[in-house]
């Protein structure tokens, strides 16, 4: 990419497309192309079309997508499944008739099979069943992964895909249901901080492990693969670490500063027992990460912090 190369960001106000456009200033490129959601809507083929037959940008990042957390992966099921899917679509399509030069495809790391080894490795796509609570999620991941792979193989088209561990950072959802489970535990221990709560309760057992990413690191990694990286398949994006939920809930608790007692609801559900990234392809690449998690939750609090009237209504 030139720094004047015309970039679309999709998903741009999000948490993900947002750290890319920061990144991507910060880096000196000048010329990158936004939407808002009302004023395209991802999901509408016509609209799409006509935007990037306007527009013709020559590079783009796919971050949009219907997100959310275990609750709202399982209760939207046929939302998450068709608007992740018309999304996607239209804008993989589109970049190929319009000749975008280059797109990355977005995805997650739920696409992997619920009992898969560890850490995940790019080859265990596919080698099992998914876990039931985001299962729609990631087959639409999964179909974009392998969207990029067919416009390739048939159409010569560089898209490729990065497959980004949980992230959390500026501009996350800490909407009180809908959240993932960082920025949810963010918001529970300040809440019940400030009202002065006895104590908090988290779902599941606090067993299972997980991997965290800043969102402002993934971005790099992003513009880094973006000019350096032209495979089929995808790569994993994360730092190669995890943590159970319990030393998660820990970590934010001293952060925000609440002195209650944390306690378990075993009935609800865990989830995957552990989700790490294999990061040995990215690592060859020549990217690590920089932010680590003490670092990366206290610069997510504040930022939380600063939008609490936000929040609060919500």
């Amino acid at each position: 990419m030139e720094k004047n190369s015309k970039i679309y960001i999709a998903g741009h106000r999000g948490m993900v497309g947002s750290a890319i456009y920061r990144e991507l200033q910060r880096e000196g490129f000048n010329n990158l192309i936004t939407k808002t959601s009302k004023e395209l809507d991802l999901r509408n083929q016509e609209g799409v079309a006509s935007f990037f037959a306007e527009e013709k940008p020559e590079y783009v990042f796919l971050a949009a997508a219907k997100v959310g957390g275990i609750i709202a992966n399982d209760t939207y099921r046929a939302e998450f499944l068709y608007d992740n899917l018309q999304i996607q679509n239209n804008i993989i399509h589109n970049s190929y008739l319009t000749g975008v030069k280059k797109l990355m495809f977005l995805g997650s790391s739920c696409i992997y099979p619920k009992m898969a080894p560890q850490p995940l490795k790019e080859e265990y796509l596919l080698t099992g069943p998914l876990e039931s609570t985001n299962e729609f999620y990631a087959i639409a991941k999964i179909a974009g992964i392998k969207m990029c792979d067919a416009y390739r193989d048939q159409y010569g088209c560089n898209f490729i895909s990065v497959m980004p561990t949980n992230l959390y950072g500026y501009n996350d959802n800490y909407h009180p249901q809908n959240s993932h489970v960082l920025p949810a535990l963010i918001r529970r221990f300040h809440e019940a901080k400030e009202q002065g709560l006895p104590n908090v309760t988290i779902w599941g057992s606090g067993s299972p492990l997980r991997e965290f990413l800043f969102a402002d690191d993934l971005a790099e990694a992003c513009v880094y693969l973006m000019q350096d990286y032209n495979e089929p398949g995808l790569i994993n994006v994360g730092t190669g670490k995890d943590i159970s939920i319990k030393e998660l809930a820990q970590l934010v608790k001293g952060i925000v500063g609440f002195e209650g007692d944390i306690l378990f609801d075993t009935s609800k559900p865990d989830g995957t027992p552990r989700k790490l990234m294999d990061v040995t392809k990215l690592h060859s690449k020549g990217w690590t990460h920089k932010i680590e998690l003490t670092e990366g939750i206290a610069l997510a609090y504040q930022d939380f912090l600063s939008k609490t009237s936000v929040y609060n209504t919500n």
